[in-house]
């Protein structure tokens, strides 16, 4: 369960040190090893019980040394096993040596891989591990090319190989996993980039390395996983709260052709709790806005000059500011965004104000949420976006750095990075949530949580995972989720996890 998984996620050096910490300590580097074989085999065991027959696929390392152990158990559970290597064993070092004698005393099977050997059963990927560096090529490519194309099950050894643990990046190319057991700390690179794509099912176990040496480790972690037991919470109301209290967000957007972003972003926040909520908006779409959502106080602007007076009076109720859904790039949308960068306010920033920031016509405020998908964050970093997914916890966190705010760049894995160097990763979402308007949603979501008084990084933490396992919510019936979709199951898990009424 992910729930039971820890919230610490490290890169392939950090696990390396765990690892070498523990033997330290006292515990040997081939108990380890056993450990993590016993861990795989009752995990491959478990999910395909009557096969009775595996396909080991061994490299070089430590990764190889698993596989013969897991072999090993293979064999004394009756099935039928072969191991299959790309390296002459004997070369093999340490506790992957002693780990190949096991296999040899066993009497396995233990051949020269080639395409034309055949593979049956469970395949279990013990290629590369996290010791990979560059792109995969040769007879390790042609064997991951072999097992993705044998439509047999395959387990992953700790990380599919060929996926790169620090980043998700495929470096060329990956083993196609349906079952990944990883072992002592969780990889960045299970969770975002590709990585999604490659691991299948994830498994977990800490090979009982001690709960001090973890607990240690944790807070140096590359990053932390959102969970709902470590989210940030709002903080209850009491009797005598009324709307003043709870802040006063402005959604800024909706040119022409554009209108429903703004009010989207408009109905979240006020979904999620703003006390008042005033859409700034094209004046023809006014009257659309004020019948889908009467609560909304509308100012129909042709442009920015309509907002001075409006602004002078909420400034004692704790203004944010929400600005880019539908907001387009004409002149319309660049005088109000001219007029929102001079605002002394929290501001969350989305989609077309991203984009005029990216050409440098704005400066970014201080105390602001940016929240590009990877097209808008290759703009803000001028790269291309296959460098800003080859990496995308660099990415992140060179957003965070080069605008002084909080960055959460969207995808699979969504990452929000703070220029103090925190990193948090939402591993939760659906497929269906591939649509329309969710990033309006989300964006007014943001604002709502900043105007009832979250920094901006707790405000990004919360609210990703609360639109995030709202999509997984509503994707229950599968394709056609519509953005809107979303609200009422955002507005449910806020109540579960920060109850409005202490």
């Amino acid at each position: 369960m992910k729930s039971a998984w820890p919230t610490a996620l490290y890169t392939a050096q950090q696990v390396r040190a765990l690892d070498a910490q523990q033997i330290a300590a006292g515990v040997s580097g081939f108990t380890l090893m056993q450990r993590a074989a016993q861990a795989a085999w009752q995990a491959l065991f478990q999910r395909w019980p009557q096969v009775k027959s595996l396909s080991v696929i061994a490299g070089r390392g430590n990764n190889a040394g698993d596989g013969y152990l897991i072999a090993c158990l293979a064999l004394q559970a009756g099935w039928r096993v072969q191991i299959l290597t790309l390296e002459d064993p004997s070369l093999l070092q340490a506790d992957a040596a002693l780990a190949y004698q096991a296999a040899c005393s066993a009497g396995l099977s233990i051949q020269d891989w080639s395409a034309e050997r055949g593979l049956e059963g469970v395949v279990v990927d013990a290629l590369l591990g996290t010791g990979v560096h560059g792109s995969v090529q040769g007879l390790y490519a042609e064997a991951i090319a072999a097992m993705n194309a044998s439509g047999l099950p395959i387990v992953a050894v700790d990380i599919p190989s060929g996926l790169c643990a620090d980043t998700g990046q495929i470096l060329g190319i990956a083993v196609r996993a349906q079952l990944t057991v990883s072992f002592v700390g969780l990889k960045l690179g299970l969770f975002t980039g590709q990585g999604p794509d490659y691991v299948g099912e994830i498994l977990f176990d800490a090979l009982n390395v001690s709960p001090e040496l973890i607990q240690s480790s944790a807070r140096a972690a590359k990053a932390q996983r959102l969970t709902n037991e470590t989210l940030p919470k709002l903080a209850p109301r009491v009797p005598t709260t009324h709307k003043g209290q709870l802040g006063h967000l402005w959604v800024v957007g909706g040119d022409r052709g554009t209108a429903g972003a703004a009010l989207m972003a408009a109905e979240a926040g006020l979904r999620l709790g703003a006390g008042l909520l005033t859409l700034v908006t094209r004046p023809e779409h006014a009257t659309a806005a004020l019948i889908r959502c009467p609560e909304v106080m509308c100012i129909p602007a042709e442009s920015s000059y309509a907002l001075a007076s409006a602004w002078q009076r909420c400034s004692s109720t704790r203004p944010v500011i929400v600005v880019g859904p539908g907001l387009g790039q004409q002149a319309w949308g660049n005088s109000l965004l001219s007029w929102v960068v001079e605002q002394d306010c929290p501001q969350v920033w989305d989609a077309d104000a991203l984009n005029r920031l990216a050409s440098g016509a704005v400066q970014l405020p201080k105390d602001s949420l940016i929240t590009p998908h990877p097209g808008e964050a290759a703009r803000l970093l001028q790269c291309s976006i296959a460098e800003v997914q080859q990496d995308r916890p660099a990415a992140a966190l060179a957003l965070a750095q080069r605008y002084a705010c909080v960055a959460l760049l969207k995808g699979a894995g969504t990452l929000i990075a703070a220029p103090d160097g925190r990193l948090a990763l939402c591993d939760r979402g659906h497929p269906a949530m591939a649509s329309a308007g969710l990033g309006d949603v989300l964006a007014g979501v943001l604002g709502a949580l900043r105007a009832q008084g979250l920094e901006a990084f707790e405000a990004a933490c919360l609210g990703t995972w609360l639109h995030a396992v709202a999509g997984e919510q509503a994707a229950v019936q599968g394709r056609g989720l519509l953005a809107t979709d979303l609200i009422p199951h955002i507005r449910q898990l806020l109540e579960e996890q920060s109850p409005c009424r202490g």
